[in-house]
């Protein structure tokens, strides 16, 4: 069967922000209250769409959540008028007031886990959005996730659409950051590399001290089950506990997959020798392993470019490209490792740069702002057609965003009852923009 990979990326929320919520990123923690420019990040996450729809890569957009989510606020026992239970969180619990504010909805990365139809049982495409249960700004987001997948994917013959799992400490998910998938052709069966930062319920296995290690074996256990994947085509791999202490909160930090390649950090798995040997066994063909030895680039210096946090895709012409943040060309160690790279891989042959900053400041590169889905020719027809990206929709999107976002925004902001007014007049156009029907739970008081 004949399919191609699409990546969907979340478009930047109107409410991009800098409140360093996310505990173990050390981007997020080190840009912390400075001023952030929603308009620029938007554009910025945009174009990156643009460009990658122009070399011939199937290219979505997922919407952002709706910000501030003042029910939540409400049901945190805050009342009156919009402005009042703004104004009371504020004051008297601010904390709550950055997390419903968190435009983290951008990196789609963490929306669901997807397996291709080419690996499950019925032959659909499988979606599970991730409860995100780590971190509370986070673990808001889920329904409306569902909401938004629904309506993009809304073909039940083509797409199956499974609960997030139940949020709590032991199954936590942060989707599709900690899976990759092998394959030689993307139509074809795969194998499915689930990989996790601990055990939800045998606190005798290894796992970080300094920073919470975010999925869980039994969170992606739980998916293989609901996918209907074959135990045979799935490798279970761990995070090496030693780089989340170090700021490698998601395997996508340190690692990346496509088709038969993995490119990754030396020390990116805990027993990296067996995981290897089990991705070669399962595939039952040769897999390319690019390995970017310590001594070489060492974690900080990954973590600190987001050399791994890369996308790496094939293109319609056969190239395969390493799309990185502007970040590794300001790294000497890096850009030199990446030159000799080009030089020397069979894999990788071209590498695409972009300018990401304001996400890179808050803690996400290209691999997090984009949700691989595999879909054959009757499985792209069957998607909402709205939400691919083409010349059209990009002016439009661009029109949008130069309209209702603001150019920049400061923790002050957060108060002002006018910025949750123009993020709902501006998400209630991009409904209609993506023709996703209702998926906002919103109304003004």
């Amino acid at each position: 069967m004949i399919a191609h990979e699409a990546n969907f990326d979340g478009l930047v929320g109107p409410t991009h922000n800098y409140s360093g919520l996310s505990v173990g990123n050390i981007a997020s923690a080190t840009y912390s209250h400075q001023i952030s420019n929603p308009k620029s990040a938007a554009l910025q996450g945009l174009n990156k769409m643009k460009v990658l729809a122009n070399l011939g890569l199937i290219q979505g957009v997922i919407a952002p959540q709706m910000r501030p989510d003042i029910k939540m606020l409400r049901r945190l026992g805050f009342n009156g008028s919009d402005r009042c239970v703004l104004q009371q969180a504020s004051q008297h619990a601010p904390k709550l007031l950055t997390s419903c504010y968190s435009a983290s909805s951008m990196w789609a990365a963490n929306a669901a886990t997807v397996s291709p139809s080419a690996d499950t049982a019925d032959k659909r495409v499988h979606f599970t959005v991730a409860n995100l249960a780590s971190h509370f700004h986070r673990s808001i987001e889920h329904q409306t996730t569902s909401r938004i997948l629904a309506a993009m994917f809304n073909n039940d013959n083509y797409f199956c659409h499974h609960q997030p799992l139940p949020v709590s400490a032991q199954l936590g998910d942060e989707g599709a950051a900690n899976h990759s998938r092998f394959c030689h052709q993307h139509g074809e069966p795969g194998v499915e590399m689930f990989v996790f930062g601990r055990y939800g319920f045998d606190q005798r296995q290894q796992a970080p001290t300094r920073y919470p290690a975010r999925q869980t074996y039994e969170a992606s256990a739980a998916i293989v089950r609901l996918h209907q994947l074959d135990p045979q085509r799935v490798v279970m791999a761990q995070q090496n506990p030693l780089l989340i202490d170090q700021g490698v909160f998601h395997n996508d930090v340190i690692a990346v997959a496509n088709q038969h390649t993995l490119f990754c950090h030396q020390h990116a798995f805990l027993d990296q020798a067996d995981v290897y040997q089990q991705l070669q066994q399962k595939m039952g063909m040769a897999l390319s392993i690019i390995e970017v030895p310590n001594n070489v680039i060492s974690v900080d210096d990954a973590i600190s470019s987001y050399l791994f946090n890369s996308q790496l895709v094939t293109l319609p012409n056969g190239d395969v490209s390493l799309v990185l943040p502007q970040q590794c060309q300001h790294n000497p160690r890096i850009w030199q490792y990446i030159q000799q790279l080009l030089q020397t891989s069979s894999d990788i042959n071209r590498v695409d740069l972009f300018d990401l900053n304001q996400s890179m400041q808050n803690g996400g590169g290209p691999a997090c702002l984009r949700l691989r889905v595999v879909l054959t020719d009757q499985e792209q027809q069957a998607v909402n057609p709205a939400v691919l990206l083409t010349d059209t929709l990009f002016k439009r999107l661009q029109v949008w965003i130069n309209r209702h976002y603001r150019d920049q925004l400061v923790e002050a902001d957060l108060v002002d009852p006018e910025l949750l007014h123009q993020s709902q007049t501006a998400l209630d156009e991009l409904t209609q923009i993506l023709k996703l029907g209702a998926v906002y739970d919103f109304q003004r008081v």
